[in-house]
């Protein structure tokens, strides 16, 4: 069965699943592999819970003539999503970055989403699988799919922009992220930039942080860009308020307070804001919108209970982002502050140096407690308390009660799982 076949029968069963735990009756199921597993031998499973059909790369899988035989099903996947996009009327945003992509993501689609039809990456599912179903989700009445392109090596998101082909295009910033795979800071505005060279090679619209200088420097010469800043006259203006804890904003004489805390999320509604004002979202509208987004997904989530006020920022960590939470929880204008660091994960040759700075920057600032936990922040030469894995710090914490009242920044790698510290303080 060719692509143009297969996507016939999924205009008929326009849902696709990966996954027998959540497959829903009439789902398209992928049997895609991983390390640790073969989806072909989940296709029967789930075809007996309903899907219309599964497709499957190994001939023995296969079980009568609901399933469907490729050469490879995650190659089919993409080349299926492709296919649908060159009949989907809706305007593709694709974005990435090092830090802040799933945040600007749920801003935009919220802005954006409150006078269009729209369609959003789900969580963070921005990779070579997460890309294709996003864009398998875009019906015909879809007028915007803003569509989340993360990467960790060159050329990656490349290859997303030609599944994708986005009409608009944002880079949230370029960061010490994913080291490891990039090869260094250099590789990362590479890997990034590509975005900007697929939009540039084919006369796409480009959104910019004007206050950015690579952003400024790397479209210097492009034409189409639409950019915000809290300076450059050339740009369109949005003024940063301040963020004691929530970050507000101005724009068009008209004030922000969103549930976003940290300075480093400015941006992020600015970019909601830019784009909304590109697409003629009202005022009002952005305004509503960006007000009543709440972060969760251990995001920079807050949890306020009777003992502690709790920044919960574990589901990942880089040594920018690490940094920026860092300087923003010490402007905090409260009392008895408590931070709990994990390692930095994908940092490669890198680590050490890293992790040895992040240390550095805790030490000047005027934190109550500090407790490092992971093996990287371990071997880091500081007289604060260190714990080589999590059992440890559980260990101390159990013996050693967190002060009532405190305020509480909790930030490390997603393979951390920092959120476990909650039931420990």
């Amino acid at each position: 069965m060719n692509i143009q076949e297969l996507h016939t029968v999924f205009l008929k069963y326009p849902s696709v699943s990966t996954d027998t735990r959540n497959i829903n009756k009439g789902d398209i199921f992928f049997a895609l592999k991983g390390e640790n597993f073969n989806g072909n031998t989940y296709a029967k499973k789930a075809l007996e819970q309903g899907a219309s059909y599964a497709i499957v790369d190994e001939e023995e899988f296969i079980q009568n003539d609901r399933t469907i035989l490729v050469d490879d099903c995650l190659t089919t996947l993409q080349q299926l999503a492709n296919y649908h996009r060159k009949f989907c009327s809706a305007k593709i945003i694709s974005l990435t970055g090092s830090n802040g992509k799933t945040t600007t993501k749920e801003l935009i689609n919220a802005v954006l989403s409150s006078t269009y039809k729209t369609v959003a990456t789900k969580g963070n599912l921005n990779n070579h699988i997460g890309v294709p179903l996003t864009l398998l989700s875009i019906t015909p009445d879809t007028e915007f799919a803003i569509v989340e392109m993360g990467a960790n090596h060159l050329e990656e998101i490349a290859f997303l922009c030609h599944i994708a082909q986005p009409d608009f295009g944002y880079i949230t910033n370029f960061g010490k992220a994913h080291l490891e795979g990039f090869g260094g800071v250099d590789g990362v505005i590479k890997g990034k930039s590509e975005l900007y060279e697929y939009l540039i090679k084919h006369d796409k619209s480009i959104f910019l942080n004007a206050d950015d200088p690579i952003q400024l420097n790397k479209l210097k010469s492009y034409t189409r860009k639409y950019g915000f800043s809290t300076e450059n006259s050339s740009y369109y203006k949005i003024e940063f308020l301040g963020a004691q804890p929530f970050v507000r904003l101005k724009f068009d004489d008209t004030e922000v307070t969103s549930n976003l805390i940290g300075s480093y999320n400015f941006h992020n509604c600015c970019a909601a804001v830019i784009m909304g004002k590109y697409f003629n979202v009202d005022v009002p509208k952005i305004k509503q919108s960006i007000e009543n987004y709440t972060p969760k997904n251990n995001r920079s989530q807050i949890i306020e209970n009777l003992d502690h006020y709790i920044i919960l920022d574990a589901y990942n960590a880089n040594p920018t982002s690490m940094k920026a939470a860092l300087e923003n929880f010490n402007t905090l204008d409260r009392t008895n502050k408590i931070t709990i660091l994990g390692d930095m994960f994908e940092l490669g040759n890198s680590a050490e140096e890293e992790h040895q700075t992040v240390a550095q920057i805790t030490e000047q600032m005027n934190f109550d407690q500090v407790m490092f936990v992971g093996e990287n922040f371990y071997r880091t030469k500081t007289a604060l308390k260190k714990f080589k894995n999590f059992d440890e710090l559980k260990q101390y914490l159990t013996e050693h009660s967190v002060p009532k009242k405190s305020t509480i920044l909790i930030k490390g790698s997603r393979g951390m799982a920092l959120e476990r510290v909650l039931d420990h303080i």
